[in-house]
């Protein structure tokens, strides 16, 4: 997402030292063929389980993809995230071919309560894509996108990326909302809600969605839309994985030009303030095709700390320098980057500061309107540090995504004017508890001038307000969840727990 990005430049360049490379996917791995013995594992509970070699044999052999275990070529790759202070050890990861892969590997977790995570990006900072004990189903290697340029449709395999889509899409002359890093999942972006660029002008990711595919804990695949399992529809948009492994996306396209307006303006830190009330007047007036975050973010070892608008501009070409003049022009900034640029390359500018690939911790909210409270305590508490990246930003809401009703889809915050992110980043060698220790410090001066969480950010602190957040429509997705998950298979999101009972 551009709440993490911070791009190549005299200025951006100084800030990219201060992340990590993201993490990069190793070549055709070999499958397990032969399981050597039985294997320790753990139940969605936490307790302890024991797979029996002749059921992983049976397993192995019944997926055309890859099974692996502790010492496989390849399971070191397949069990890690992008957030590389995240270290755990599944006892099997299944990489499938295929829609037949899934649902075995469904089947095969859900006959013995086996704790189980879905990795698609990588990208879920808290780890949840990822397990120790459990199951990981890695979509790595399921990826595909096919475009219908006369339906305006694309229909994309569940562990696609969202680059993979722009490239597509675009090629086509069409577009819909896919994030703002290249490299993140498909599934996990969209099912929660997926922001991005062109968000205020198209709606979100799940507002984009025509139908699905998915897998739900029983093992079926069924096809949810609004005339299919509409209950199953509603919830999968914005319920994030609660449901089951999503193996194909509709999305509804739309027609945009190629090139659009964007970049960056910098600024020194001294000026935060001033640009943050400026971002703030400025955004409440912003058109639909104009997405405008603001940014805050410290280097490590000395770096100049700056602050940056990021824009993107998608609307008529003659209509740019107008509406991006206040931003170009406002103080005096150190450097001004904003242009015409291909929008898939502007959408890949941020892959390679990632935070993400580091060490990371974050904590995030939902606002509406920056007040001076909100200002104050972002600012205020805003401490650069020399072995970690002290990072806020906010990203741009409304437009198109306010004008949804809240309970037409399961994403209830819709009356959001802005997301807003406090991160710090560290090497994964060093100790992450006073890293972490500042930013919980820090968010508490913030917190009060926010409300909820992105789905897509769930930690686990935060639990015990899943269904304070997901605001009115907790209910009708607790019914949902009961018919198509009653034993909790699908836990490890922002999980909300069963309440029938199952024999």
């Amino acid at each position: 997402m551009n709440r993490r990005q911070f791009f190549r430049s005299s200025v951006s360049a100084a800030v990219a030292t201060s992340l990590w490379s993201p993490y990069t996917y190793g070549s055709l791995l070999q499958s397990l063929t032969q399981a050597s013995s039985s294997i320790n594992a753990v139940t969605g509970d936490g307790a302890d389980l024991v797979l029996e070699k002749s059921a992983v044999q049976e397993l192995g052999d019944s997926l055309r993809g890859q099974l692996l275990v502790s010492g496989s070529d390849g399971y070191d790759v397949a069990r890690r995230v992008l957030n590389k202070s995240i270290d755990k050890y599944p006892a099997l990861v299944v990489r499938p071919s295929g829609v037949a892969d899934i649902r075995n590997a469904v089947a095969f977790a859900r006959e013995r309560d086996l704790l189980l995570a879905v990795k698609c990006g990588g990208h879920s900072f808290s780890g949840k894509s990822t397990c120790d004990g459990g199951m990981q189903i890695d979509l790595s290697t399921f990826r595909n996108v096919r475009v219908d340029r006369k339906a305006r449709k694309a229909y994309v395999a569940g562990g696609s990326l969202l680059g993979e889509i722009d490239h597509e899409c675009m090629a086509n002359g069409l577009v819909t909302t896919a994030g703002t890093v290249s490299h993140t999942g498909v599934g996990g972006l969209t099912l929660g809600g997926g922001f991005g660029r062109v968000g205020r002008r198209f709606g979100l990711a799940l507002d984009n969605v025509t139908g699905v595919d998915i897998v739900t804990a029983d093992g079926q695949l069924r096809h949810a839309s609004a005339d299919e399992n509409p209950d199953l529809f509603w919830g999968v948009r914005g319920g994030g994985g609660n449901f089951g492994i999503v193996t194909s996306f509709e999305f509804a396209l739309h027609e945009m030009q190629r090139e659009v307006v964007g970049g960056n303006v910098v600024w020194p830190l001294a000026d935060a303030r001033e640009v943050l009330r400026f971002y703030a007047d400025y955004c409440a007036a912003a058109p639909d095709d104009l997405y405008l975050d603001f940014i805050m973010v410290a280097p490590p070892n000395g770096a100049d700390p700056v602050v940056i608008i990021h824009a993107c501009y998608s609307g008529p070409k003659d209509r740019a320098d107008a509406l991006l003049a206040p931003v170009t022009g406002f103080g005096k900034p150190l450097v001004s980057q904003v242009a015409a640029i291909d929008y898939v390359a502007l959408q890949r500018s941020g892959d390679d500061s990632d935070p993400r690939s580091g060490g990371e911790y974050l904590k995030s909210g939902f606002n509406d309107g920056i007040n001076n409270n909100l200002i104050d305590g972002l600012v205020g508490g805003f401490e650069p540090h020399n072995d970690r990246s002290t990072i806020a930003f906010f990203q741009q809401s409304g437009g198109a995504i306010s004008r949804v009703p809240s309970a037409s889809t399961a994403f209830a915050h819709r009356w959001a004017s802005h997301s807003v992110f406090t991160v710090v980043a560290w090497n994964p060698t060093v100790d992450r508890d006073p890293h972490v220790r500042y930013l919980r410090n820090w968010w508490s001066e913030v917190e009060p001038s926010t409300q909820g969480f992105y789905t897509n950010e769930v930690s686990d602190e935060a639990h015990r307000t899943i269904a304070e957040n997901y605001e009115g429509n907790f209910e009708r997705l607790l019914e949902v969840k009961n018919r198509y998950d009653p034993t909790n298979l699908f836990r490890l999101n922002a999980n909300i727990p069963p309440t029938v009972t199952t024999g």
